[in-house]
C-alpha cells in the first residue's frame, strides 16, 4: 500500500522509494516525484511530513550502518545477513580453491570488504583458459553477500561516460573481461585508488561523489585481459585451476552459510598489517599470473629486442653484451622490424634501468650501455 512513508526529499527534489525484486533478490529504486502528484495524492500536512535532507552521501559501512547521516541521506544499502554461528565448509572450499596458497591472504581481502569497506584493496583479477574453475561462481557469492552494493557491470558499461549506477556501490563485477584499450586500462586503476569522482548520468551535470568500489574482474584470456604495465602494483592476479566436481547445488549451499562466514570474519584475527594504501605489500600478492599479464603487455620493440639479445648471446656463449642504440636499430632494423633510436633508449635506461659504460671494453664501444647477465634480467 502507497503511503507517504515511502516518500523523501532530497534537495528540492522528491523521490519515491520503491522495492523491487528480481531472481528473489528485493532492491530500492530512488524514481524523482512531482510534488503536484503528491499533493494530489496526499494530504498537505502529511506532505510536510517527508524527511528532508540537504543531499546524497555515500557511507558504507555493514556494521554500525546508518541511513542518515547528519543532513544527508545515505545511498550505500544496508544488508540482511545478520552474523550467526554454524558450519560454512562450502564457502571454505571455494576461497581455497580461488586463493590455494594466499587463502589466509583471501580471508584477509574478504575481511576488509566486510569489516573495513573504505580501505583501498587491489584490483582482483582471476584468469584461466578452462571452464568450470568457480570464478563466476565467486562472482556470485559476492554478490550474495554484498547484496545491493555489488554489482554486475559488462565491459562496455564500463567503458561508457556514464556510471552513476555503479559509483555508489562497493564492489563492481565484470565477468569475461576484455578492456584492451589503453584509456579503459588507465581508468581502471585511476578508479582502484580514488577517493572521490565524477558521477555521470544522461542528462545531468557531473557531480563529484565519495568512491569507495573495489573491482573484481574474471577473464578467460590469460595473457592480454587487459593492459598491465612493468612494476604495476595495483593488481592482485590469480591463475584459477578447474574444480575438482561440480556441484550444481553449490551456490544455493554458500548463500546459506553466509551468516556463519560472516559471523567467523567477524571474530577472526587478520593474518597481515596494513602495508601499503591497498593494505597488502605489493611482494604477498605478486604472483605468476600478473608476470604472465605484464610479459604480454610489453612494448613489441621491447620483445624483438629481447629476442634479439638472446640470440647473440647465445651464439657466442656469453652472459653479457655491450650495445649501442644505432646497432640495435640496425639490426632489428634488418630483420624487417620498424624502431628507431628514441625507442631503444627509453627501453634500455627507462625499463630496464641500464646506464652507460664508463669505459670502453672489447665488447662495448665507448657510448653503449651493458646489459646485465641472463637474457631473461630485463624480461
Amino acid at each position: 500500500m502507497n503511503t507517504i512513508d515511502d516518500y523523501i526529499r532530497v534537495g528540492t527534489v522528491y523521490y519515491k522509494l520503491i522495492r523491487v525484486s528480481e531472481d528473489g533478490n528485493e532492491r530500492t529504486v530512488m524514481k524523482p516525484w512531482k510534488l503536484q502528484i503528491l499533493v494530489m495524492d496526499f494530504s498537505k500536512d502529511e506532505v510536510r511530513r517527508i524527511p528532508q535532507f540537504d543531499d546524497f552521501v555515500i557511507e558504507p559501512a555493514h556494521i554500525g550502518y546508518r541511513r542518515e547521516c547528519g543532513n544527508f541521506y545515505n545511498q550505500y544499502e544496508p544488508i540482511s545477513h545478520v552474523p550467526t554461528p554454524g558450519d560454512w565448509s562450502t564457502i571454505q572450499h571455494l576461497l581455497s580453491h580461488i586463493f590455494e596458497e594466499q587463502y589466509e591472504l583471501g580471508l584477509d581481502y574478504m575481511q576488509l570488504l566486510y569489516l573495513q569497506p573504505k580501505q583501498v584493496l587491489p584490483i582482483l583479477l582471476l584468469v584461466s583458459t578452462d571452464r568450470g574453475t568457480g570464478k563466476t561462481t565467486f562472482l556470485n557469492f559476492l554478490k550474495a553477500i554484498f547484496q545491493e552494493n555489488a554489482t554486475f557491470n559488462t565491459n562496455e558499461n564500463f567503458s561508457s561516460r556514464f556510471n552513476a549506477d555503479w559509483m555508489a556501490k562497493l564492489l563492481i563485477l565484470i565477468d569475461e573481461t576484455s578492456l584492451n584499450r589503453r584509456e579503459d586500462s588507465e581508468r581502471l586503476k585511476n578508479l582502484s585508488t580514488a577517493l572521490s569522482f565524477k558521477s555521470e548520468s544522461k542528462g545531468k551535470d557531473r557531480v563529484e561523489v565519495g568512491f569507495y568500489g573495489k573491482f573484481v574482474l574474471c577473464s578467460n584470456n590469460e595473457y592480454r585481459p587487459l593492459i598491465i604495465d612493468r612494476q604495476e602494483i595495483r593488481y592482485w592476479v590469480r591463475r584459477v585451476k578447474p574444480l575438482d566436481s561440480d556441484d550444481t547445488n553449490a551456490l544455493e549451499k554458500i548463500k546459506s552459510e553466509i551468516p556463519a562466514f560472516l559471523h567467523f570474519l567477524l571474530h577472526r584475527q587478520m593474518s597481515t598489517v596494513k602495508e601499503s594504501r591497498m593494505w597488502f605489500a605489493p611482494d604477498k600478492i605478486h604472483t605468476p599470473a600478473l608476470d604472465k599479464i605484464m610479459r604480454a603487455c610489453r612494448n613489441p620493440a621491447e620483445a624483438d629486442m629481447i629476442e634479439l639479445f638472446d640470440d647473440i648471446m647465445t651464439e657466442l656463449g656469453i652472459d653479457s653484451i655491450g650495445v649501442v642504440p644505432k646497432d640495435v636499430v640496425n639490426l632489428l632494423n634488418a630483420e624487417g622490424e620498424r624502431v628507431d633510436k628514441t625507442t631503444v633508449k627509453r627501453i634500455l635506461h627507462e625499463f630496464w634501468g641500464l646506464e652507460n659504460a664508463p669505459t670502453p671494453s672489447p665488447t662495448t664501444r665507448s657510448s653503449g650501455s651493458t646489459l646485465p647477465s641472463g637474457p631473461s634480467t630485463p624480461a
